[in-house]
């Protein structure tokens, strides 16, 4: 799986910031900027999904029941 780096994103930001208000350039630099957004957000997704579920709580016996805190 290959997640790019934030630099992609900064650059895009940068390009697009130093754009004139109103050109072609501007606008091809902002679907750039949303490209990367869109390529760094399927790349948490994927790291979000390929996490392992969370193990059940126990709802039986003594261990993993009960919490005894003292402050």
């Amino acid at each position: 799986m290959d997640i790019t780096s934030a630099s992609t994103v900064s650059a895009a930001v940068s390009s697009a910031s130093n754009a004139a208000p109103g050109t072609t350039s501007q606008a091809a630099s902002l679907l750039v900027l949303r490209k990367a957004l869109d390529v760094q957000q399927a790349g948490a997704l994927a790291l979000l999904d390929a996490l392992p579920p969370q193990p059940a709580l126990a709802t039986e016996g003594s261990l993993g029941r009960n919490l005894n805190t003292y402050a």
